[in-house]
């Protein structure tokens, strides 16, 4: 029987999201990348085989496709991400703000995640007057979670707001996993990668527990958070930090850990809240990939139904990395489906590597 905490936890708000006005399908982009490539010895027709088997049928950029062509160095393309962060992020954030009824003065905290660009000052700090953020909002930017982003954000806006119970915090993931795409590399991985990750941004808007008690109708509370860090895992995913850019990691290892690693840190943390697996009723998993989606439903026994919208937003936008989940999350609140009592578990993964878990409650 579920217990509970003792303190009334941090509550969500509400979720924003935004997405850049360009946009391509995915047969233009294989297109674009073939003409690229093809100036090397190159098969036009595994690159095409492998943009088929991510399932995505098309992406937002942060930049018109044409302009890609003349970005050629990683300072022309960490400039481009700073200026198209800082427009991506003051969307979404405006937008959960609006839908949470509140204004940019009543934020005291500040989170923001990224693991697509480099800037300082940091995003968050870009956006505090543009916004009209406090003078004494507090920020703290974190990078390099990867897909795993998005939920650690969540768990650590939570943390805050224990301190602070009668706050306001916000999460704000942007990523732009366009402006990372290496030119020259010709592997698989980087293959992959350009056929799956989107661009994108997801803002939440949470509150302490003292400021809405009760308020069900204002979003499910976060009852629990876990993270858990797989040992051996550091080349399962992330970046090689060279002269051009990030050059991506992406082992095929990665659907092999969720099925070794995750039911059961699933049952392990849902135990300790006195659960289990079929008492949760929404299920809201980070959009890694087919093979990462049918990994996460084969080894927690999940019905065909449950991760219906993380297959969705992989098919229609990509895979967004950090703000993948969230995005996720806004669809689930924007249907309406939970009701009041629902449990929902929300599970990212991501670079060390390591899984990011969080129970809901309505």
């Amino acid at each position: 029987m579920f217990e509970g905490p003792s303190r009334a936890p941090a509550r969500i708000r509400a979720v924003g999201r935004a997405l850049p006005e360009h946009y391509a399908d995915q047969a233009s982009l294989t297109a674009a990348l073939s003409e690229a490539w093809g100036e090397v010895h190159f098969n036009p027709e595994r690159l095409e085989a492998l943009h088929r088997a991510v399932q995505v049928s098309g992406r937002h950029l942060a930049l018109p496709l044409a302009a890609y062509r003349d970005l050629r160095t990683f300072a022309e393309r960490n400039d481009a991400w700073t200026t198209a962060a800082v427009d991506l992020g003051e969307i979404a954030v405006r937008d959960a703000l609006a839908r949470a009824g509140l204004s940019p003065t009543d934020v005291d905290h500040l989170v923001f995640v990224t693991t697509t660009g480099i800037a300082t000052p940091s995003v968050d700090a870009r956006l505090v007057d543009r916004l009209g953020l406090r003078r004494d909002v507090r920020r703290s930017p974190l990078f390099g979670l990867g897909c795993a982003g998005g939920a650690a954000g969540l768990s650590r806006a939570s943390d805050l707001l224990a301190a602070v119970p009668e706050g306001v915090a916000v999460l704000l993931s942007v990523e732009l996993c366009s402006l990372t795409l290496q030119r020259d590399d010709l592997s698989i991985p980087n293959i992959i990668a350009s056929g799956l990750f989107g661009d994108g941004a997801a803002a939440v808007v949470l509150t302490g527990g003292a400021r809405d008690p009760s308020g069900a109708e204002n979003g499910p509370a976060l009852v629990a958070s876990a993270s858990s860090f797989y040992p051996g895992t550091e080349r399962v995913m992330g970046w090689d930090v060279v002269d051009s850019g990030f050059k991506v990691v992406l082992s095929a290892r990665v659907p092999d850990v969720v099925r070794e690693y995750v039911a059961l840190d699933v049952d392990a943390f849902l135990a300790a809240q006195g659960l289990s697996r079929s008492e949760i009723r929404h299920w809201i998993a980070h959009t890694g990939g087919p093979k990462v989606l049918q990994a996460f439903e084969t080894t927690l026994g999940l019905p065909e139904a449950a991760l219906a919208r993380s297959w969705r937003s992989l098919r229609e936008i990509g895979n967004l990395s950090s703000a993948s989940v969230l995005f996720v999350l806004g669809e689930l609140l924007a249907s309406g489906e939970p009701e009041s009592g629902d449990f929902g578990l929300l599970l990212a993964m991501g670079p060390g590597f390591c899984s990011e878990l969080v129970l809901l409650r309505w």
